[in-house]
C-alpha cells in the first residue's frame, strides 16, 4: 500500500483543503552492489579526508561552494539551516493558468494529491470539478523536505495531480546549442519529403497505452541474472550495425512500406486464432532486434535475452509454428 510522502492542505483564496501527496510512479532501476573482481570481495564507499586514510564522520563534515578554482567558500549545516524556507505545510495556490501554455521541459516529479480525511473529500472535489470545467491548472510553492518546490495543480480523471515544476533559470536556453545551427544551413524541406513524412507518422500513429512500451534492458538484464544464478553459459551478442542514411526520400518510402506492412500483420494476428503476428505475413528480417525480442518475450521464447538477431528470427518462427499446430 502507498505511504504518503507529504501531509499538509492546499489553499486558494480563504479556502484550505487539506491533502496528502503519493508518489505517482515507481522506479523500477536494477540495482547492483559493487565487487572487486577476482577475489569478490564487497566495495564499500569511505568518507576519506584527503591525504589520509582517516574515515570522517558525516556529523563532521561541512560543505564548500567552488567560487574559484580551488577556491572554496566553507559553509556549516547550521548555515544551511540558517536560510532554509521555513516548514511550511501549505500548497499556496499563487495563479490558475491553461495547462497547454507549460512547456513540458518543466515538467520535474508526479504526485497524486489525495484529500487527508473524509471531511476535505467535498471540498477537494469542489476545486477539482471546478478546474475541470474551467480547462485551468494551478501554479502553487509548497516545501517538502526542506526544499521549496514550484508546482502545478492539474485535475485529471476525477482527481488532482501535482508535478513539481523547474525554475526558468534551471531550463537551458536552447540558443546555446550551437549544433542547432546547422538547421539554418539547409534548405526548406520539399513538399514531396514532407508528404512521406507525414506518411510515416499516419502509418504509425495509434492510442496512447502506456502498456505497449516495455523496458526490454531491465528485463534482459534480469534475464542474464537469472541465468547466471542458475549456472547457465552466458552468450554475449555482436553489436548490430546501423547504415547510414544516403538517400532521405528511400529511407522514407522504405519505412512507410514497412510501418504500413507490419500494421497489417498486427491486424492479422488480433483477428486470426490461429495465428501470430510473426507467422501472418510479417518479414522478420526487416524488424529490428528489440522488436524481435518483444514478439520473442510474446511468445515466451526461453534464452532470447541471449540470442543475436539471427537465432532470435529462428526462435520465433519455430515457436510460431509450434504455436499454429497447437491451435489447429
Amino acid at each position: 500500500m502507498p505511504r504518503s510522502l507529504w501531509t499538509g492542505s492546499i489553499s486558494f483564496g480563504l479556502v484550505t483543503v487539506p491533502v496528502k501527496l503519493f508518489s505517482a510512479v515507481e522506479e523500477k532501476d536494477v540495482r547492483f552492489h559493487q565487487f572487486e573482481r577476482g577475489t569478490g570481495e564487497r566495495v564499500r564507499i569511505r568518507r576519506v579526508a584527503e591525504g589520509t586514510d582517516r574515515e570522517v564522520e558525516y556529523g563532521d563534515i561541512d560543505k564548500g561552494y567552488e567560487v574559484s578554482k580551488g577556491q572554496y567558500v566553507i559553509v556549516t549545516p547550521e548555515e544551511l539551516e540558517s536560510v532554509e524556507p521555513g516548514r511550511s505545510r501549505t500548497i499556496d495556490i499563487e495563479d490558475f493558468v491553461e495547462l497547454a501554455d507549460i512547456d513540458p521541459v518543466y515538467f520535474q516529479s508526479a504526485y497524486v494529491v489525495a484529500p487527508a480525511n473524509e471531511a476535505a473529500a467535498r471540498p477537494y472535489k469542489v476545486l477539482q470539478a471546478a478546474m475541470e470545467q474551467s480547462g485551468r491548472a494551478a501554479v502553487a510553492r509548497f516545501v517538502m523536505r526542506s526544499k521549496q518546490h514550484l508546482a502545478v495543480v492539474r485535475p485529471i480523471d476525477g482527481r488532482l495531480m501535482l508535478e513539481t515544476l523547474y525554475f526558468s533559470d534551471e531550463v537551458r536556453d536552447v540558443g546555446d546549442i550551437t549544433e542547432l545551427g546547422h538547421l539554418d544551413e539547409v534548405g526548406e524541406p520539399r513538399d514531396r519529403e514532407i508528404e512521406m513524412a507525414e506518411q510515416l507518422l499516419d502509418s504509425l500513429t495509434t492510442d496512447w497505452d502506456p502498456t505497449r512500451y516495455a523496458d526490454t534492458y531491465r528485463e534482459r538484464v534480469l534475464e542474464l541474472i537469472e541465468s547466471k544464478a542458475e549456472g547457465r553459459a552466458i552468450v554475449t551478442d555482436e553489436e548490430e550495425e546501423t547504415a547510414p542514411v544516403i538517400d532521405l526520400m528511400a529511407a522514407l518510402e522504405a519505412s512507410v512500406k514497412r510501418a504500413k506492412e507490419g500494421r497489417a500483420a498486427s491486424r492479422s494476428s488480433s483477428s486470426s486464432s490461429s495465428g501470430s503476428g510473426s507467422d501472418a505475413g510479417t518479414d522478420l528480417s526487416a524488424m529490428s532486434k528489440d522488436e524481435l525480442y518483444e514478439e520473442a518475450q510474446r511468445l515466451d521464447v526461453p534464452g532470447r535475452s541471449k540470442m543475436g538477431k539471427d537465432e532470435l528470427i529462428a526462435a520465433i518462427e519455430k515457436a510460431s509454428a509450434k504455436k499454429g499446430r497447437r491451435a489447429s
